[in-house]
């Protein structure tokens, strides 16, 4: 075990609540309907954490209602990129949201939605299911400037989410340190995390389909489920996967590289209204309009 990583108080300016621009890493990468695919062991990852396993075990629908929940979290994750400034009032919802979800264990321990520490984790989970988790399914390797300036950007959604300073790293270095430190000490096997496992393997039909409709629900959603699964399980880091008891061989990581060369090959080549989500197809074609308008402003007779 290693000591825990503190984060100093530093004499620091952090970024003001801002929306993110079409300047943005994230406005080319997280729209992608490949997020699933690159965030299913970020979400793992938080429901290793106690704190947020505790809440989501009492308040979440994700057993009852995995497709809904599944639907409602990445339109609201669509939403803090790709909303402008409704991107902050859908952080300030969330945050209201969240103040009444506490609840306390089977060991009389008191979990708080709003923590700091588990509150700025999941936040945290999604550098590393970018900088890390994405490795498979990405044509050219990110350098350390990219990981700091897409960490840099991570450190702005923080802001905008309202997570506490002593929460946020400086640096992606740094982050590093904390990130590990909080695998190796901090995350546990949890039963919300082998039910989210669960979940992603085998996803439940949506409770307006008809019954006799199941099995049709079954056959068509069971090879994209087990990928999910496969896709989950072999971007989650080998300490986590450790703890959860996960096997992985390297037949298995052979085939995940196999299979992510050709998402990453494959995905580029579809048209971008098929490439990305609703919310950020719409809000990149609204931008390439309103650079256009510009364009025929600045450049009109006077």
């Amino acid at each position: 075990m290693t000591a825990s990583t503190r984060i100093e108080p530093a004499d620091r300016e952090l970024p003001a609540r801002r929306p993110f621009t079409s300047q943005s890493r994230m406005w080319d990468e997280v729209g992608l309907v490949t997020f699933p695919f690159t965030s299913g062991s970020a979400f793992l990852l938080q429901t290793m954490e106690p704190t947020i396993a505790a809440v989501v075990d009492e308040h979440s629908t994700f057993r009852t209602d995995p497709m809904g929940r599944a639907f409602r979290s990445i339109a609201s994750v669509m939403m803090w990129i790709y909303a402008g400034d409704e991107a902050l009032a859908e952080a300030d919802r969330l945050r209201k949201m969240h103040t009444t979800l506490n609840t306390v264990d089977a060991q009389g321990v008191r979990h708080t939605a709003l923590s700091s520490g588990p509150w700025a984790w999941v936040l945290h989970t999604a550098v590393y299911a970018y900088t890390e988790g994405a490795k498979p399914f990405t044509r050219t390797p990110l350098s350390e400037a990219d990981k700091q300036e897409y960490y840099q950007e991570v450190v702005q959604l923080m802001r905008n989410f309202s997570v506490a300073p002593k929460e946020i790293p400086p640096t992606y270095s740094e982050w590093l340190d904390y990130f590990h430190d909080k695998l190796e000490n901090h995350l546990a096997a949890t039963p919300v995390a082998y039910d989210f496992l669960k979940v992603s393997r085998r996803i439940a039909p949506p409770s307006f389909l008809p019954r006799p409709l199941a099995p049709v629900w079954r056959a068509a959603t069971t090879p994209v489920s087990r990928l999910q699964y496969f896709f989950t399980v072999g971007t989650t880091p080998e300490v986590a996967r450790e703890k959860l008891g996960l096997s992985w061989s390297s037949t298995d990581e052979a085939t995940l590289r196999a299979l992510g060369w050709l998402v990453g090959r494959t995905v580029p080549l579809l048209p971008e209204r098929l490439r990305y989500f609703p919310i950020a197809y719409e809000a990149r074609r609204l931008e390439r309009d309103r650079a256009r308008l510009r364009k025929k402003i600045d450049l009109r007779p006077i």
